[in-house]
């Protein structure tokens, strides 16, 4: 018993050792990047961004019986309420927020195509996260009078009314195949639609998906096997969605879509044989613009890289680190009903 203990917390010593050295590595990884914004103006604060997401972030406050909007109130106003907003701690943030999009047209249109309901969804990294956000009596009715959001709303006068969407990233399907090589955003290397005659129809600008634009913090973010928000939260969302320049090219293109197309100038399928007709709705809630300041040293590139891994590796080392300590609870518990 003894010996077993001893292994397990030499195992838990040297992976709490292994976690530091990761933390301290990736925080003067995170460092350098700082300085590289600071220096040229890049990155989540750059001008010419920042007004645009803190719009998304007004739009989404005044939807108040929503639970995006009730999210947003409670993450900036805790401090000053003191609530205990632990139940977040595995919230990454609503879907509006977590990319942006260089042109506003084609913002309000991918907006439209996903809806609401989809733009406002909370994005959690486990299962873990989804289940702290909602608790249920024996009865399987919405417990008010414990932990989760509602509570929390409750605590500041607000309500949550209706359903909410809730996008749980371990459980996505996520991209299998390769990157683009060398780019930045780490764009999927999806192979560009063809006509039955071979060539790539006329029009086409590309897949919706790597239209989207990361800032540093979520490109940077991996889930615990090691995937980013591209390749799990928008293929998920997007799949291959394909931008065109006009509707009479996307039509003309139609035997090559397969998972929906959007032109630039209002056309819409949502899926093969779904066409969306009628004139463009109004967007609530859109994406913000992106600063449109893309090009970056290789260095960044590879920086941004290495944070990348770093984190996932981190990830794997914590999960290790539970195991190790749910055995060592497991063994001791036994020794004691034993004695």
């Amino acid at each position: 018993m003894e010996s077993i203990n001893k292994r397990h917390e030499d195992n838990l010593k040297f992976l709490t050792t292994q976690a530091n050295q990761l933390d301290e590595t990736i925080l003067d990884l995170q460092v350098s990047l700082g300085k590289y914004h600071s220096s040229n103006g890049a990155g989540t604060n750059g001008a010419g961004s920042s007004h645009t997401e803190e719009e998304t972030r007004e739009k989404i406050l005044k939807l108040e019986n929503s639970a995006a909007g009730v999210l947003y109130w409670l993450n900036s106003h805790h401090a000053t309420q003191g609530l205990d907003l632990g139940f977040t701690k595995d919230v990454l943030g609503v879907v509006a927020t977590l990319a942006r999009v260089e042109d506003d047209n084609l913002s309000r249109l991918m907006s439209e195509y996903l809806g609401l309901e989809t733009m406002l969804a909370i994005v959690c990294r486990t299962y873990e996260g989804v289940k702290a956000l909602e608790k249920y009596d024996e009865e399987g009715n919405i417990n008010n009078s414990t932990t989760g959001l509602h509570v929390a709303a409750s605590a500041v006068g607000m309500k949550i009314i209706g359903r909410f969407l809730v996008i749980c990233l371990e459980d996505l399907g996520q991209y299998a195949g390769e990157f683009v090589a060398d780019d930045p955003q780490k764009k999927l290397a999806i192979q560009k639609p063809k006509l039955p005659n071979g060539k790539c129809p006329d029009g086409f600008i590309d897949y919706a998906v790597n239209l989207l634009s990361l800032d540093s913090r979520n490109l940077s973010f991996v889930t615990s096997n090691g995937q980013g928000l591209r390749e799990t939260l928008f293929y998920s969302l997007l799949s291959r969605l394909q931008i065109y320049k006009t509707r009479a090219e996307m039509l003309q293109a139609f035997a090559c879509i397969t998972d929906g197309a959007l032109s630039l100038d209002g056309g819409m399928i949502k899926k093969s044989g779904a066409f969306a007709l009628g004139s463009c709705q109004d967007v609530e809630v859109k994406f913000p613009l992106a600063s449109g300041k893309t090009n970056v040293p290789a260095e960044y590139i590879e920086c941004e890289d290495r944070i990348r891994k770093m984190k996932w590796e981190r990830a794997n080392v914590a999960a290790d680190m539970r195991r190790i300590q749910e055995l060592m609870n497991y063994t001791r518990a036994n020794f004691k009903g034993q004695a």
